[in-house]
Parts: structure tokens; C-alpha cells; sequence
């Protein structure tokens, strides 16, 4: 799935392309996503200005002076800088115009979602999010106020997009690894300087994979069709069985909650 490292470099890579540009096209092949994508899209879109293109967890929003459309990449799903003699590919759901560039929207799985929304900061898939990650407002010491009488492991709450938004299964991974965090520990029992750590773990980890492109896993590519490479700099996540790139220790893994956890037993007591 793309996390948030993908959707933001996604973001980044199409953000020229429709901040201050008119809507100029509205094509939906495919209606029957995870929602359903509004039948009057084209109505509440065309000829209107982009004013900003904003990232929220996992959400991109686009900014129009009478709403904003909201949209999720899914499973595995994308949205490309194409032209307009790109042909379409089974799975391409819906084309976006805004003056001379176009987007398309890449579904396989058709888990992701395209909608229309009057006031996007309290859509019911917005409002209850957590704290961004990599916002000012995120820190160690409003993760151990968020953390106090959890019995969750520090895995799950970290995770958890109603506490820290955004942070998917190899980045939180990743970060407890880098925080010298076991996954399983008690989310209660963490210490204040183990939250600072935490929180500078995973602020360092998530701007890293945003600057290298994000993690290619399966099938993830940016808005401008480039793969991310953060996966060659992963140190746990999908190294079963090899040596800790710290201590020679062999990486395990168990599942939590149905995910894979990666992670080394000597670094992470």
C-alpha cells in the first residue's frame, strides 16, 4: 500500500501541474471504487481553479474555492502525469485535465477513492485523524502523553491513524528499529526519552523515504512514473533471517495484529 512517504512524494511530483491551473477535463471511466465517485464530478469541477494541493496522512486534497477533492491511492494505486495521446491501461479510472497537463488515476484493486467535499477538514474521513508526523505539532513529548495507559504494544499505537496519522506498517517498522524500540513493548511503559527517540525516529526515517522517492515494494511509482528507492535502505523490514546491519544478529519476524513485524532482538530489547 502507499504510504504516506508515497502519497507525499506524489504530491510533490504533480503539485506544478495543477496548483493554479484550471480545470479543463473531467473523464471517469469507472465509478465503482471503494465510495462511489460522484456522478456530477465534472459539474462541481470543470473550469474551476486549483488553489493548493495538500497532503493529509494518506489523503491528497485538492483545493478549489468551493470545496476540495479528496483522493486515496488504496492498495496499490497511483496518480501519473500522462498526455494526451498516453493510451489508457486496464485500471485507469478517471483522467484529470488542468490546462495543458493531465493526471490519470491508476486502481487495480479499486480500494481507493475519489470524492467531492464542501469542507474537506471535516469530512468523516478526515476529521478524526491523528497528528501528522511530520508536523511541528508532533514530538516526544506529545507521544508520551499519547501513550500514557495504553496497554497496546508501541507497534499498534504508532500506527494507529486516530493517534499519528500516516504511519504504515515498514516505516513503523523502520523507526522502532532506528529508536532501538521493541514493537511488542507496552505503549504505556515507554519512557519520555524513548518517545523523544521515537518521535525523532520516525520524523528521520519518513523524511528520508520522501527524499529518496518512497519504497517500492510491488508496484508503487510517483505522479512523474519514477519508482521510490527507499526500499535499498531498509534495515529491517523484509530481512528475515538476515544480519543486522548494527550487530550481525539475525532480523525475525512476527506477526501483530496480522502485519509482518521486522525487527532485531539484540537492538530492540
Amino acid at each position: 500500500m502507499p504510504e504516506l512517504p508515497e502519497v507525499e512524494t506524489t504530491r510533490q511530483a504533480i503539485i506544478d501541474c495543477c496548483v493554479g491551473k484550471t480545470v479543463s477535463l473531467v473523464n471517469v471511466k469507472r465509478f465503482d471504487l471503494r465510495w462511489e465517485v460522484p456522478k456530477q464530478l465534472a459539474s462541481l469541477m470543470l473550469n474551476k481553479q486549483c488553489m493548493a494541493l495538500n497532503r493529509r496522512g494518506k489523503y491528497l486534497v485538492f483545493i478549489f474555492s468551493d470545496g476540495a477533492l479528496i483522493v486515496h491511492l488504496g492498495m496499490s494505486g497511483s496518480l501519473r502525469i500522462v498526455s494526451d495521446k498516453t493510451p489508457w491501461r486496464k485500471h485507469d479510472h478517471l483522467e484529470l485535465g488542468f490546462d495543458k497537463y493531465r493526471l490519470r488515476y491508476h486502481d487495480p484493486r479499486r480500494f481507493g477513492c475519489v470524492l467531492w467535499a464542501d469542507d474537506w477538514e471535516n469530512h468523516e474521513l478526515i476529521r478524526t485523524m491523528g497528528v501528522e508526523p511530520l508536523s511541528d505539532e508532533f514530538s516526544g513529548s506529545v507521544l508520551y502523553q499519547l501513550a500514557r495507559g495504553k496497554k497496546c504494544p508501541i507497534k499498534s499505537l504508532i500506527m494507529n491513524g486516530k493517534v499519528v496519522t500516516g504511519v504504515g506498517n515498514i516505516y513503523a517498522c523502520e523507526a522502532l528499529f532506528k529508536a532501538g524500540i521493541c514493537p511488542q513493548k507496552h505503549a504505556g511503559k515507554i519512557t519520555k526519552r524513548m518517545c523523544d527517540n521515537l518521535a525523532d525516529a520516525i520524523k528521520s526515517v519518513m523524511s528520508f523515504a520522501i527524499k529518496v522517492g518512497g519504497t517500492t515494494l510491488r508496484d508503487f511509482v510517483s505522479g512523474a512514473s519514477s519508482p521510490g528507492y527507499f526500499q535499498t535502505k531498509l534495515d529491517v523490514y523484509g530481512r528475515e533471517g538476515k544480519e543486522c546491519r548494527k550487530c550481525q544478529q539475525k532480523i525475525k519476524n512476527i506477526k501483530m495484529t496480522g502485519r509482518s513485524t521486522f525487527y532485531c532482538p539484540t537492538c530492540q530489547p
